[in-house]
């Protein structure tokens, strides 16, 4: 690994690079604020499938172009003499510091437990930080992630099952309350109720995912990519037979689908 002073020499140089870009690149010169934000949270999802993935040579490909985004926008905010690197690294710093008071000051906690919950209570001190237990999930994240960060939340105030097996009483209702809606239902205009059991169905099983310790959205992009690898092996030994997958029989397709978990 490198020591300190290479690694605040390979920052500076590509401070150096990305200021040199701003002056010399028309499309880097051309960016702002907003035309990067599509670009960055592309990369943010790149960066994150490489985390599910464990491709740890992909995850520094990864990781160096979220940090080319963050230089980027630090550099704009410098042009528009509202802040610099310096100032996003520093405001992170007294962040950390001030939210850390077990390490820096004279609170304790003994375990990561203790630390969330102590984390959120110092969230609600913080000058200008949020006014209620809720006000820190962005109303952006994807519903999933929402769904954890939500509940996460005010388990850490006390908002929980005592016990992580009792969620699954309220999941097994709300399997039954779904089930009941959707019986029988052809009726278009229904469809918001049985939208909104899906929808507490849904949380539920979020809220059992993070009582046993399992990221639902982590879980749910394992099992995408199991899928696909699967259905890839279906089609690539239907195109060796000649076969096209509309053709196919639903029989033939399962048992090419079983035969593609032996390579598993």
């Amino acid at each position: 690994m490198h020591t300190r002073a290479e690694q605040l020499a390979a920052f500076d140089r590509l401070l150096t690079i990305m200021d040199e870009l701003r002056e010399k690149c028309p499309w880097d010169r051309k960016q702002t604020f907003e035309s990067l934000r599509q670009n960055t949270i592309e990369e943010t999802y790149e960066l994150a499938s490489a985390l599910i993935k464990q491709d740890l040579d992909e995850i520094a490909k990864e990781l160096g172009d979220v940090l080319l985004h963050v230089i980027f926008y630090a550099k704009i905010g410098s042009e528009q003499n509202a802040f610099d690197i310096a100032d996003v690294c520093n405001r992170i710093s007294d962040k950390l510091i001030f939210r850390h008071p077990h390490v820096y000051g004279d609170q304790a906690a003994q375990n990561a437990e203790e630390v969330s919950t102590l984390w959120e209570q110092v969230k609600l001190k913080e000058k200008g930080g949020n006014k209620s237990v809720l006000g820190g999930v962005p109303s952006s994240l994807p519903a999933l992630v929402k769904a954890y960060r939500i509940q996460d939340k005010v388990a850490n105030v006390g908002f929980d099952w005592e016990h992580p097996e009792d969620v699954w009483a309220k999941v097994k209702e709300e399997i039954t309350e779904f089930e009941q809606e959707m019986i029988g239902n052809n009726d278009a205009t229904n469809n918001a109720k049985a939208e909104q059991e899906f929808g507490d169905l849904l949380f539920a099983m979020v809220n059992a995912a993070r009582l046993y310790k399992i990221r639902p959205d982590n879980a749910l992009e394992k099992t995408n990519q199991k899928f696909i690898k699967r259905f890839n092996y279906i089609e690539a030994k239907a195109k060796e037979k000649g076969h096209a997958l509309e053709d196919m029989t639903l029989e033939e397709m399962d048992a090419l689908w079983n035969e593609s978990k032996t390579f598993e």
